[in-house]
């Protein structure tokens, strides 16, 4: 049976190879590493706390 209509699956691409890196390349990965985790850090901190003031209070008189 032939597959009429419908879509042909695409051919799988090559795998890449892994290429050498240079001391530049690390650098730059090991500081995005840090700068990550201080953001990750900084965040948790902000929502620890709530938000600040509880927001608008309502009256219940209409």
């Amino acid at each position: 049976m032939s597959r009429q209509g419908g879509k042909l699956k695409p051919l799988k691409a090559p795998k890449k190879d892994k290429k050498d890196e240079d001391e530049e390349d690390k650098a730059f990965k090991e500081r995005q590493k840090v700068e990550e985790a201080a953001v990750k850090a900084a965040r948790d901190k902000a929502l620890k706390g709530g938000p600040p003031g509880g927001g608008i209070k309502k009256s219940g008189k209409k």
